[in-house]
């Protein structure tokens, strides 16, 4: 990305869903970026919101309470707001903001910003909210774009999934990781009405089945591992690894769609990639943009993908250079880094003078009259906190505060620095 300041960024995430971990693994890449990051922890209040249906009241008593709740949720957003003092607030698709809350960030001249990664066909609630957020960022093309402009959204950025390297990585699996998480050909996935079909066609070969809601499906319930539970972050890198070959076929709730003709591009591709596990991934029209044809190997058709299976479990040389080929150009151009750095970069394109300057001294000016030893342990702390030289004194407070953990002997005299400061205005 360009030469922007150091940001503040409030990242909200969504209470539950497939965006949960990407808005994760937002902030850590934003953080990774030298910017003070903090994350609205949504989820935390699911448990409450769920507890809405166990009333017993009627359905449209359910919906005013389900639909006052979320106001609440918005405005316990807005008051991190006021206390944060963000530059930028990142939603997640489904992220608990409401279109009142939306309005006032306006209002307050806080920048705002929702990363849709969900399809716009199937997911149509973006008709509601897209003309409320500042900047759009979208995982489709057009006419995608062209509809947005329509409900009055113009600063629409085509924003690809991604992965994280420090998560997504290879692996040595053990000879009992193998056992419990290894497959020939290995499906790692939610079971989506056409991969049920689908996979009723690939009993031949070796196939291990994770993931869940595969219930009632006699065909693969032989195949299903793991008893068809919900499957961490952590034990899906073990799986991809584990697998001679991993298939990524994309979902479609159209039972016909065995392999679904689309646009956009899985998480599941890149977090496959970014393992160096090989993969056979059904095509998409945005795919050849994102990896080359030496990089992942592609399928159209039922007939295709068998066809591939048995060629490639019998070449392991040429799986190997695929897999190592596409690692190559996912930590090139496919990390989550990579996305936060042209986000950024679109919100100043299209707002001239963002970020508004923000007053206050940085942070080696207001540790000035400290003793040596004390500020060097600062310069080795904003090092931890990959926050430059000059940040501001405000901002590297707001970046200790954000850790988590006991505080060390330096982060308690910087906390009580700034009450000093709070209190005699030094």
């Amino acid at each position: 990305m360009g030469a922007l300041q150091t940001l503040r960024v409030l990242v909200v995430l969504p209470m539950y869903g497939g965006s949960l971990p990407v808005g994760r693994f937002c902030a850590a890449a934003l953080k990774e970026l030298g910017h003070v990051v903090e994350v609205f922890e949504a989820p935390e209040f699911y448990g409450a919101f769920e507890a809405l249906k166990t009333l017993r009241v009627t359905s449209d008593r359910l919906e005013y309470l389900e639909n006052s709740f979320l106001q609440v949720i918005s405005q316990a957003i807005c008051a991190k707001v006021e206390t944060f003092g963000p530059d930028l607030v990142l939603a997640l698709a489904q992220a608990p903001l409401s279109r009142q809350a939306l309005k006032r960030l306006r209002r307050d001249g806080v920048r705002t910003a929702m990363w849709f990664v969900e399809d716009f066909r199937l997911f149509t609630y973006w008709e509601a909210f897209a003309p409320y957020y500042d900047v759009f960022a979208v995982i489709q093309k057009e006419p995608f774009a062209e509809k947005l402009a329509a409900v009055g959204q113009q600063h629409v950025v085509y924003l690809p999934m991604a992965a994280a390297p420090a998560v997504h990585r290879p692996l040595a699996i053990s000879p009992v990781e193998r056992r419990t998480y290894g497959a020939e050909v290995s499906f790692m996935g939610a079971g989506y009405p056409n991969r049920r079909l689908a996979f009723a066609q690939l009993l031949d070969f070796g196939l291990g089945i994770f993931g869940s809601d595969w219930d009632g499906d006699a065909a693969l319930a032989s195949r299903l591992r793991l008893g068809g539970r919900r499957i961490t972050t952590d034990e899906a890198v073990r799986i991809f690894n584990a697998a001679t070959i991993n298939l990524n076929l994309h979902s479609s709730v159209f039972p016909r769609e065995l392999v679904p003709a689309g646009d956009f591009v899985n998480p599941r591709t890149f977090e496959l990639a970014m393992c160096g596990a090989f993969q056979l991934v059904s095509d998409r029209t945005l795919l050849p943009e994102l990896f080359a044809g030496d990089e992942l190997v592609r399928f159209a058709t039922m007939d295709e993908l068998r066809e591939k299976l048995a060629y490639f479990l019998a070449h392991p040389e040429e799986r190997a250079g695929y897999a190592a080929r596409a690692r190559t150009r996912a930590l090139a151009g496919h990390t989550y880094a990579h996305r936060m750095g042209r986000l950024l970069d679109f919100v100043a394109e299209r707002f001239p003078g963002w970020p508004t300057g923000r007053a206050g001294a940085g942070a080696e000016a207001a540790l000035a009259g400290l003793p040596q030893p004390l500020r060097d342990e600062t310069a080795t702390l904003l090092r931890e906190l990959s926050l430059p030289a000059d940040v501001t004194f405000a901002d590297l407070i707001a970046a200790v505060r954000a850790r988590q953990g006991r505080l060390t002997p330096l982060e308690t005299s910087l906390l009580f620095l700034d009450e000093w400061k709070r209190q005699y205005g030094g």
